[in-house]
């Protein structure tokens, strides 16, 4: 058992600071590039999103659920069977993923060019696509590898491979634009071009760490197959069925915000067409769908991170059938959840100007769209929580069910409402999916689980309670010191958020020990430090 929360904090370590790495690289990029540019990247990037999220997703832990299982019945020939057709499956898949997007790419860009006056051509828009299409040739074969590691219970190659991966693509991408714009003088849009060819560079990275590790242990896996005790002989058509059966409801999980994505990607453009504003059409998408959305998902990453390492507990527990404390965990996930979660999204709401400014620049339409953008975050993080609680007590198909339908809600409400509302219509329509994608999920695993939520709601409101008392004193603060100086630079926009968000966490933090309410929901650890502070 320790093994296995030692593999998976590997692995949780590795795919956090992949993420990490994967914000941080934006404000840079954006400052090299600049605002009427960064839409077309992101115009890529969402493509690229969905099939990065399938191939690193899904496959993986279905591959390695497959080979696992296997493995502890001693039929080590099954998950050899496996990778030997699986690398040409999946060289396969890639060619003609590759092949796929390419000649999707001008169908995309004409679905999303939708006036005159719109910032970029169609032309434009297909040539950042097709260059992004090239990461596909690597990056399902990757995941087949990566996920027979992990079968075997070797968490490291993938925990490296994919931070080396992620590195090299922005080494490459911010390197390669630095070059193109300021020391060559060339195209923000060459830059763009290169940057998402970046993708294809970084999974070439990846691969090579994987193959460093396959020669390593390669004398340990055909070890190992010589003492097979058994063998299934599993035709080829079994060994695909199950790998599909496992991989697809992980896949939901994952591609999840990305499809919400390409539903705006796809509609956003012509709905504000429509209504007149062609012009700043692009500009908008690019603030809602990837410069804000990179700020709102930092709270995500970390509240699911801490409320993570409990589901393996809460499989446990359900494996056992022990539901008394099966309902105690869940409890615990959802407070935590929300403990984190509540006061970031308050925090960022009042704050959104000043972080808007520091880390791309100066905008009123940048800090309104972040400002009513943040507490969608609370959703993203409920449906990642209540999907990973769903496969814990092997509900897998329901996530599927509740995602799609949220989608449905997404793409029926999306047009109406940004017509109405504009960028807020997208915002809203995207919070309506969620909640109804959620509200699912949580009606399922508490029907199931015959799970009372009263204590959970205390305490969610007691944190809302704190949340107000936070924002109060945050609000004095922000007032007091933008009477003295307004934020008119950077730097002291900077320091602005650095002081409010020091006073945010002391009075969060304090009112939290105070009540108790920090040491029970973050265990003992967080007791021990209160007890040293004075709070019992």
């Amino acid at each position: 058992m320790s093994s296995l929360m030692k593999g998976t904090a590997i692995l949780t370590i590795g795919l956090f600071l992949s993420k990490l790495l994967g914000l941080i690289y934006i404000f840079p990029f954006y400052a090299i590039v600049g605002e009427e540019n960064i839409g077309l990247y992101q115009y890529a990037y969402i493509p690229y999103s969905i099939m990065l999220s399938i191939a690193l997703s899904g496959l993986p832990l279905a591959v390695s659920k497959f080979v696992s299982k296997y493995n502890a019945i001693g039929d080590y020939e099954a998950g050899r069977k496996l990778v030997r057709t699986g690398t040409l499956v999946m060289i396969a898949t890639g060619l003609l993923s590759f092949i796929a997007l390419n000649l999707l790419a001008e169908p995309i860009a004409h679905t999303v060019i939708k006036d005159d006056e719109q910032m970029y051509s169609v032309e434009q828009i297909a040539s950042v696509i097709h260059w992004v299409s090239y990461a596909l040739l690597v990056v399902p074969f990757m995941s087949l590898i990566r996920g027979f590691f992990q079968g075997y219970g070797h968490y490291m190659p993938t925990s490296v491979s994919q931070l080396v991966e992620q590195i090299a693509r922005i080494v490459v991408l911010l390197g390669g634009s630095f070059v193109v714009v300021v020391l060559l003088d060339g195209l923000p849009e060459t830059a763009i071009k290169f940057s998402v060819f970046a993708a294809f560079i970084g999974a070439l990275g990846g691969l090579v760490v994987l193959y460093y590790y396959w020669k390593k242990l390669k004398p340990e896996f055909n070890e190992l197959r010589m003492q097979s005790t058994t063998t299934q002989n599993l035709s080829y058509s079994a060994i695909y069925k199950e790998i599909i059966t496992y991989s697809i409801p992980i896949v939901f999980v994952g591609v999840a915000n990305p499809l919400f994505q390409l539903v705006d990607m796809l509609t956003f453009n012509g709905a504000m067409s429509s209504i007149g504003l062609a012009s700043v059409t692009d500009t908008y998408f690019s603030m809602l769908n990837f410069l804000t959305h990179k700020v709102v998902i930092i709270p995500v990453m970390l509240a699911t991170g801490f409320s993570m390492a409990l589901i393996p507990t809460i499989t446990k527990y359900y494996t056992l059938g022990e539901f008394n404390a099966l309902r105690g965990a869940m409890d615990k996930t959802y407070q935590v959840l929300l403990f984190i979660t509540i006061p970031a999204v308050v925090g960022i709401m009042i704050l959104a100007p000043d972080i808007y400014h520091v880390l791309y620049s100066e905008s009123e339409m940048g800090a309104t769209v972040l400002a009513h953008y943040a507490p969608v975050a609370i959703l993203f993080a409920m449906f990642s929580i209540t999907a990973s609680l769903l496969q814990g007590i092997n509900y897998q198909k329901w996530i599927v069910f509740s995602l799609l339908t949220g989608l449905l809600v997404k793409l029926v409400l999306n047009i109406p409402l940004i017509k109405l509302m504009e960028v807020d219509g997208a915002i809203l329509a995207t919070a309506l999916g969620y909640i109804v994608t959620c509200t699912i999920n949580i009606v399922v695993i508490h029907k199931t689980l015959n799970y009372n939520a009263k204590v959970a709601m205390r305490r969610i409101i007691l944190i809302c309670i704190l949340s107000i008392f936070m924002a109060i004193a945050v609000l004095l603060v922000y007032f007091l010191l933008t009477k003295i100086a307004p934020a008119e630079s950077k730097v002291l926009a900077l320091v602005y958020v650095i002081i409010c968000s020091g006073v945010g966490a002391s009075v969060y933090g304090y009112l939290s020990l105070r009540l108790g309410l920090a040491q029970k929901l973050l265990g003992a650890r967080i007791t021990k430090i209160a007890k040293k502070l004075g709070f019992e």
